[in-house]
């Protein structure tokens, strides 16, 4: 590409970042290492390998694929299956559970604890408004969202971001702990386990369109030209990403010694801005958390409303992106942690698919893109993610985990689904050989 042309990719990379980065991201490594302790090598690893790697990838698989959406990606499978799995990943990472997600963090660490006393609903309703009227003011500029968030919003929340992170490397807060029981053993799958409830796998089957869309706006090269440039924003998101994981990361596990164990990576992060700068922390904590969010909010109401308005034309964009703005405003009132605890079933149901998708994408040419490799491999896949997420639910079926635990390696870790779905797409092969 042009060297007049660079400069885009640098800010295409620092939107990919700030795209990733919200508030999952922001409030699950410091949890993850207060209760890794001594393990957090491992558990972290684990963690950055589902929130940067394998995003990463799934942004590269998009642009070798050469599809210009996920429905058309998926339903290399089955056009049905294509349909029925893009709504429910948009659904996931929409007005489901991420974007009431975005706007509750952002109450609970940037906004309440400068209230006196308890939470007020009130509070929250305004808060509500205030925060998904941004976001939805600005998703209906969505032509110039690479520079909103590209070139203002994402500098600065790095700056701020980077105050807290040196702090906790010049003057740990204290000793790393010993691994909580969790921990002790498989850390680096326990991990891995956690990266799903940032949602960045299914993030980056959205946000990567936009990446890969932006990159065609902006250059008259090749398809060959636009992936290599895909690749280097992908790149200098992939190593932010993992710089201020493994940070926060950090931050949590050096921090029990002088804090204590606290229930969630918010109260870590609101303890620790208290203790590096008393009452300037509070604020300092609350800018992070709300430009995350935001940032992560207008992605995501950009993008569902985009989805939905080319499969249903008929309801403009400008409503779709009012519809998903007052749902999720909706559901942000049953609370972070309900939305968390609904939200581990359906993760651990389309994780697994949408690993396997991306997986089967990249090895496409070997194949020849043969349609009972794609469907043996994600339907044996969906089968057992189904199985492993009914049992993370309220509706656990005891004698059916420990069957599956009995006969399928990695079961107990989470990763189950892996080897049926490569003997899967080693029948669909046979077969199509054969045939």
């Amino acid at each position: 590409m042009s060297e007049r042309q660079s400069p885009n990719i640098i800010t295409i990379g620092f939107m990919l970042f700030a795209l990733f980065f919200g508030a999952g991201n922001l409030i699950f490594p410091p949890q993850l290492g207060q209760a890794a302790g001594d393990n957090l090598f491992l558990a972290n690893l684990g963690f950055v390998f589902t929130g940067v790697g394998l995003p990463v990838l799934a942004v590269l698989a998009l642009a070798l694929s050469g599809k210009t959406n996920l429905q058309s990606l998926a339903s290399q499978v089955h056009p049905k299956f294509g349909l029925v799995f893009t709504v429910a990943l948009y659904l996931t990472i929409g007005p489901f559970f991420a974007l009431p997600r975005t706007n509750t963090v952002a109450y609970e660490i940037g906004i309440a604890p400068f209230l006196a006393g308890e939470t007020n609903n009130f509070a929250l309703l305004l808060f509500t408004i205030i925060f998904f009227g941004i976001s939805l003011y600005f998703s209906l500029q969505s032509q110039k969202l690479i520079d909103i968030i590209g070139k203002v919003l994402t500098p600065i929340l790095l700056i701020v971001i980077a105050l807290l992170i040196v702090m906790a490397f010049i003057n740990p807060i204290g000793e790393i702990q010993e691994a909580t029981d969790l921990y002790q053993n498989n850390s680096f799958f326990k991990g891995f386990q956690e990266g799903y409830l940032t949602m960045d796998v299914l993030a980056s089957f959205v946000f990567g369109i936009l990446i890969i869309n932006a990159m065609k706006e902006r250059s008259d090269g090749s398809k060959k030209q636009i992936i290599r440039a895909t690749m280097k924003a992908a790149v200098i998101a992939a190593v932010l990403l993992a710089f201020v994981y493994s940070s926060l990361a950090y931050l949590g596990a050096v921090s029990v010694e002088g804090i204590g164990y606290l229930d969630n990576g918010g109260s870590i992060l609101a303890a620790a801005s208290a203790y590096y700068f008393g009452s300037f922390g509070k604020v300092i904590l609350g800018f992070i958390v709300i430009a995350a969010c935001l940032t992560t909010s207008i992605g995501l109401i950009t993008s569902c409303a985009s989805y939905f308005e080319r499969i249903l034309p008929k309801i403009s964009y400008s409503i779709w992106a009012i519809i998903f703005t007052i749902f999720s405003a909706i559901i942000s009132n049953f609370g972070l942690s309900t939305i968390i605890e609904f939200s581990v079933p359906v993760l651990s149901i389309l994780y697994p698919i949408a690993i396997c998708l991306m997986l089967l994408t990249f090895l496409h040419p070997l194949f020849k893109g043969s349609k009972k490799v794609y469907q043996y491999s994600i339907f044996i896949t969906l089968f057992i993610s189904f199985v492993e997420g009914i049992n993370t639910s309220i509706i656990k079926s005891k004698w059916m985990d420990e069957l599956f635990t009995s006969i399928l390696p990695f079961y107990s870790v989470g990763l189950g689904w892996f080897i049926p779905s490569i003997i899967g797409g080693v029948l669909g092969y046979v077969l199509t050989r054969k045939s």
